[in-house]
């Protein structure tokens, strides 16, 4: 492959991973359900399990997200998108009908369908995403993982604070925006977004970090710009405006990155062609030397070869007496997955933290009116922007440490869980700004969670059947948020709370909810402890990464000495 080939590779590669970055920007949308749950729990008459329910019927459409895993293997990646982006504007679709009072009330069962129909849009999306990302940049799939999902945790605060400022907070319109702006943005990735032939070397290794510093940069900054709005708020109409445009601006910036990989690959056209009239001189000169070396190792070859041929078939036959599981840090099939420890382990530690998360952001709008806040949006956006920045440094951070020292990835889940306990037990107390500090400490611990987990799962278990692997652990969103927000903090809610005029209750005070955040702790510290075992465990498979990292730095260097 000539050297203009390999950079135009290259340049589509990158143009692809940021129509992914879009793609995650806007599948963030099974996070914001507190912007418009009041509405429905009013339109609808429902008490707080009836709405916590609904919450629920939301990600479990994570649950079907499986048939997104075993489509990724059999279908292309812009048709996995479609796919999603489909369901979505029909789910989301329905839900502005019913909250823009175009249509009466559905029934609570249709509504739970649809529901689920916008929570499972976003496996679609994310699932073709990630599959087809990490696939691309294996060698970097920290950052990969701690970017993408950066921006699905900023693509709440994105929607949150758009509809802020344009739309003054109506959730009718919020809604609209949830349904139509990520079937647009979906329409233009499936153009871009598909794996892309590897290169394995140094160079391209040292490019892609490069790259992908400049992606954490433009993400960073995007977060501090929501952050600082959250805080200012909107004055008027034309600032609104301007911020908008802004935003849009930022969101468009990485496309710089593609742009300069195809010029630069375009400036090359000139020098290929003198290579390729080198290269047979080269060979040329060496052709007598690689006779010679042949006939005279020809005669050892035979004999070789003799005695390599009947222990082949001796191996052989033992492995078809019995065949070997295959090593942690090897491909697994999903059912040898599933007959590991190690799989439980992360699979039960995921669930504390995406279960115990999930139940403060279904619950934000409660959780705020019971500590005596009317108004949740600036929560909803903190746990988005902090959730953010817990993704993204996460990944890149986890990854640094296994290229200097081989740090197991499970113990930076760990310290998040043990953050996450604290931040719960500060609710608990409903000591005064609890509410502010408790967004930011569960956003940042359930996004190292995301971001540090999904290339866990690859680094124990092998790329070959990532994209079922990864939907099997995105089940514990629909399973966490059924223990911990559906049973415990709709059941717990509904014992404090009054009924209303009209159907319904409301619960005001700390007592509302300090027995959740209570047994939430104790979930957290229990998830502690089996990260923990499973960071053990796993010291062998870093170890090797990062001595086969090292030798591969130290040959190419000693080559580059010759």
């Amino acid at each position: 492959m000539g050297f203009r080939e390999t950079y135009t590779f290259s340049a589509w590669k990158w143009l692809g991973f940021v129509s992914a970055v879009w793609v995650q920007a806007i599948s963030g949308n099974n996070y914001t359900f507190s912007n418009y749950s009041d509405a429905l729990k009013t339109l609808m008459s429902l008490t707080q399990l009836e709405l916590n329910n609904l919450s629920v019927a939301k990600d479990v459409g994570k649950a079907f997200g499986l048939l997104a895993g075993l489509a990724s293997d059999r279908l292309p990646t812009p048709v996995i998108i479609l796919i999603g982006s489909i369901e979505g504007l029909i789910g989301y679709g329905a839900q502005w009908l019913v909250v823009s009072q175009k249509i009466q009330p559905l029934p609570y069962w249709q509504m739970c369908i649809f529901l689920c129909m916008g929570g499972n849009s976003t496996t679609w999306m994310n699932t073709a995403v990630l599959v087809t990302c990490i696939r691309n940049f294996r060698r970097n799939r920290g950052p990969v993982s701690g970017i993408l999902k950066g921006y699905v945790g900023l693509s709440t605060a994105i929607f949150t604070d758009l509809c802020s400022a344009l739309f003054s907070d109506d959730p009718a319109t919020f809604l609209i925006m949830l349904a139509v702006i990520p079937f647009a943005v979906c329409l233009t990735a499936i153009f871009f977004l598909r794996e892309i032939p590897q290169s394995a070397s140094i160079a391209t290794e040292n490019e892609e970090t490069r790259y992908f510093a400049i992606f954490n940069i433009v993400a960073v900054v995007v977060a501090v710009y929501l952050l600082v709005y959250d805080f200012i708020g909107s004055t008027n109409q034309v600032f609104s405006l301007v911020f908008a445009v802004i935003l849009l601006i930022l969101l468009a910036s990485p496309l710089a990155v593609p742009v300069y990989s195809f010029v630069k690959s375009w400036r090359l056209v000139g020098f290929e062609p003198d290579m390729e009239r080198q290269e047979p001189l080269l060979k040329e000169e060496t052709k007598a030397t690689d006779v010679e070396k042949t006939e005279a190792v020809a005669e050892e070859t035979e004999i070789v070869a003799a005695a390599a041929v009947a222990v082949a078939s001796v191996e052989e036959e033992v492995a078809t007496v019995e065949k070997n599981r295959p090593e942690i840090g090897e491909d697994h099939t999903i059912f040898e997955a599933m007959r590991t420890w190690d799989f439980w382990l992360l699979f039960v530690s995921f669930l504390c933290g995406v279960g115990t998360g999930l139940a403060v952001m279904n619950n934000m709008a409660q959780i705020g009116l019971a500590l005596g806040h009317a108004d949740v949006s600036i929560f909803v956006s903190l746990t988005s922007i902090w959730g953010f920045f817990g993704r993204i440094f996460s990944g890149s951070v986890s990854e640094y440490f296994i290229k200097k020292a081989g740090t197991p990835r499970p113990l930076w889940n760990a310290a998040s869980q043990i953050l996450m306990a604290v931040g719960f037990l500060l609710m608990a107390l409903a000591m005064p700004g609890c509410l502010y500090i408790g967004s930011i400490v569960v956003g940042i611990c359930y996004g190292v969670r995301l971001a540090v987990t999904v290339p866990t799962a690859s680094e124990l278990f092998g790329l070959k059947y990532y994209g079922l692997l990864y939907n099997i652990l995105i089940l514990n969103l629909p399973i966490g948020s059924f223990l911990f927000s559906g049973l415990l903090a709709g059941y717990l809610y509904d014992t404090q709370a009054t009924p209303t005029p009209g159907g319904g209750n409301t619960c005001v005070g700390a007592h509302c909810y300090r027995l959740v955040f209570i047994i939430m702790a104790v979930a957290s510290v229990v998830g502690f402890a089996l990260d923990v075992v499973l960071a053990i465990r796993s010291k062998n498979v870093y170890t090797k990464i990062f001595t086969s990292r090292k030798s591969k730095k130290s040959s190419t260097a000693s080559n580059g000495q010759r």
